[in-house]
């Protein structure tokens, strides 16, 4: 089974990647899981006033923010983890991550970062739910 995990470093993503590994172990044949991070693609005219090196430092530092507490909690898996750490609008290049990885299974946090407390689903859950034939579990 393959599983994707969207994270971005929040309490709740990592709560969703625990809780793919739990599934996995609970597999009879070794699962693979895909941690994707996705950092949001610079408004237009940064680039350029910082420079290319800069803004790839930049994707890289924060890849690594969303991605650590994630392979902190999935240190000891059995399941063959892979990252994938990708620039873009979220709920696109989460869809895009599990077409391309014919993954079987979604698993991400009811909310991320960027949500405003008190909302139940966010909207790159919401989005990604709307928009997959791929089945998606909701971690809160």
């Amino acid at each position: 089974m393959k599983i994707l995990v969207a994270v971005d470093g929040s309490d709740i993503s990592v709560r969703a990647a625990k809780h793919a590994n739990a599934l996995a172990k609970s597999l009879a044949k070794p699962a693979k899981i895909f941690l994707v991070a996705v950092d949001a693609a610079p408004f237009p005219g940064v680039v350029s006033k910082i420079g290319k090196d800069a803004m790839d430092r930049i994707h890289a530092e924060n890849h690594e923010r969303m991605l650590a507490p994630a392979r902190k909690a999935l240190a000891r898996s059995k399941a063959d983890v892979r990252e994938l750490a990708v620039v873009g609008e979220p709920a696109e290049a989460i869809l895009a991550a599990g077409g391309s990885n014919r993954v079987d299974i979604v698993v991400m946090g009811s909310h991320g970062r960027g949500s405003v407390k008190g909302i139940l689903l966010g909207s790159v859950s919401s989005k990604v739910i709307a928009q997959t034939d791929i089945p998606v579990t909701i971690v809160r």
